[in-house]
């Protein structure tokens, strides 16, 4: 059966209503908390996994979708009425969106957003429907080699892409592997680093650690910096576009989708070089380039085209090879885990009718958040009236329940307060938390991977790199390692170069 035929089975179940009932509620979610700032989807996702584990498979990860998709299109509400992104990658919707909302023009910044995202994330999705299943294809012919490879083009490309630099990144990979092998060795079946604790002989149960090193460690952040006041743009009309402002968002929107969809596809790509580019791009070629800077259309336009087309392009390598590349993407690789499913060449085949589920959820989604986001955009605004304290006593409240709910013992409580005060001293030394996420998930997988590979070779390291895929990952993993180190070496050399000023 061809890809449409595939599609069309994803959308008969996607469109029956209970299906639709959790999308609605994943884009109502998601929308909400990316408006809130502080409060993103992958702190959502991961204060969700604990509660939704009575669902199947398909709602609930119907519910993140909806939850990943309606936080990046709420993240411009912020953005653009509070000059605050809630992450890197709407940097630059705050620096346009906001100039636009102090002239008067909040309504036309948030609408060509709002319809942006649904352009970008529309086209994304079936770049998505078509790109994915290809690429799951040629991933199937990986062995143990291969998969080792991966694995450490993950750990790099991870460390240094959600990190502030390469070394802090990998820091944060390594607290997260430590955690994954706490428990007891599958094949030797000799326990590693319980320190005489029972309850640790099973391992940390995922949940525990995302919920603890998202959820709780932002909560004691705030709590340690305080709360801060903001002041919010009002809003006193609908998001509407002008017949003008249409004809210069247009273009910007398709040339956006361009650059972020491939990016975002990338195992190194993330969402924040596509709006950079986007917004490069739209200053060049803008036939009023003064704009820029003061309220520039295109400049919010591109750039949140670029985000939504790379946040489905990040879904790419997730469901087709198990490699996040975001923190949103490396929690719904826990959730994905919770029901015993490990995305990567085989989900496919083993659990094609859910996949192509997910995949139709995210075209009904989008339209669930067009229609959510124009008419509904004052109601949102709103929301950031909500005092800090509330909302993270209320981040502290469903994270303990969570917690309790995943394990019901209170070594669990113990562990989550333990781990959540360790998520704080990463965040406080400016060590990211998503790397180590990764490396709980993706850790024990490659030390298993590596077993088999050198159980194969009877102990001959060389068959890591026995092939021509291997060879091309190893290369990648090393220009990955170098690049940083050639960088820097380049800017000392400049700044030596270059003359003294005069005094």
């Amino acid at each position: 059966m061809d890809q449409f035929g595939l599609l069309l089975d994803g959308f008969a179940s996607a469109l029956t209503p209970g299906h639709l009932l959790w999308a609605l509620v994943g884009v109502t979610i998601g929308t909400a908390v990316g408006v809130l700032p502080g409060i993103g989807p992958a702190l959502t996702v991961a204060l969700l996994l604990p509660i939704t584990f009575r669902l199947d498979p398909a709602s609930a990860l119907i519910l993140f979708a909806g939850i990943y998709y309606g936080g990046m299109y709420g993240g411009s509400t912020t953005s653009i009425l509070l000059n605050t992104p809630g992450e890197s990658a709407s940097m630059i919707s705050a620096l346009e969106g906001n100039k636009m909302a102090r002239a008067g023009r909040a309504a036309a910044a948030l609408a060509t957003a709002a319809i942006g995202s649904f352009v970008a994330g529309t086209i994304g999705t079936v770049a998505l429907t078509f790109v994915a299943p290809v690429l799951s294809d040629f991933a199937t012919s990986f062995g143990p080699p291969e998969y080792v490879a991966l694995m450490a083009l993950a750990f790099v490309t991870v460390s240094a892409l959600l990190g502030p630099s390469l070394l802090k990144g990998a820091a944060s990979l390594l607290v997260g592997i430590t955690i994954g092998l706490v428990g007891i060795d599958s094949q030797t079946g000799q326990p590693r680093l319980v320190f005489g604790i029972d309850s640790l002989l099973d391992g940390i149960d995922v949940v525990i650690v995302v919920v603890a090193l998202f959820a709780l460690s932002e909560a004691f952040g705030h709590l340690l910096t305080g709360t801060g006041h903001s002041t919010v743009q009002p809003l006193r009309e609908r998001a509407i576009l002008s017949r003008k402002d249409f004809r210069r968002s247009w273009p910007s929107w398709l040339r956006g989708t361009a650059l972020g969809f491939p990016i975002g596809s990338l195992p190194a790509g993330g969402a924040e070089v596509p709006t950079f580019l986007s917004y490069s791009v739209e200053k060049k070629l803008s036939k009023q380039p003064e704009e820029f800077g003061k309220g520039a259309i295109e400049g919010v336009a591109g750039p949140e085209a670029a985000n939504n087309a790379a946040a489905a392009g990040v879904l790419v390598p997730l469901l087709t090879i198990g490699l996040p590349t975001s923190a949103t993407a490396a929690v719904i690789l826990t959730a994905f885990q919770s029901y015993g499913l490990q995305p990567g060449p085989q989900l496919f085949s083993e659990s094609g009718p859910l996949v192509w589920t997910l995949i139709a959820s995210l075209y009904v989604g989008n339209v669930m958040l067009l229609v959510l986001n124009l008419p509904l955009v004052r109601m949102w605004a709103k929301l950031l009236t909500i005092p800090s304290y509330g909302i993270y006593a209320g981040v502290l409240v469903f994270a303990t329940l969570g917690a309790y709910a995943a394990g019901g013992t209170t070594v669990d409580l113990l562990i989550l307060c333990a781990l959540g005060v360790l998520g704080l001293l990463m965040r406080e030394a400016g060590i990211p938390v998503a790397p180590a996420i990764v490396g709980l998930i993706l850790g024990p997988l490659a030390e298993q991977q590596l077993r088999r590979a050198l159980t194969l070779s009877e102990g001959d390291p060389s068959i890591l790199l026995s092939g021509p895929i291997t060879v091309v990952l190893w290369s990648v993993v090393v220009l990955a390692l170098l690049t940083p180190a050639a960088g820097a070496w380049f800017r000392n050399r400049r700044r030596a170069d270059a003359p003294s000023p005069v005094r």
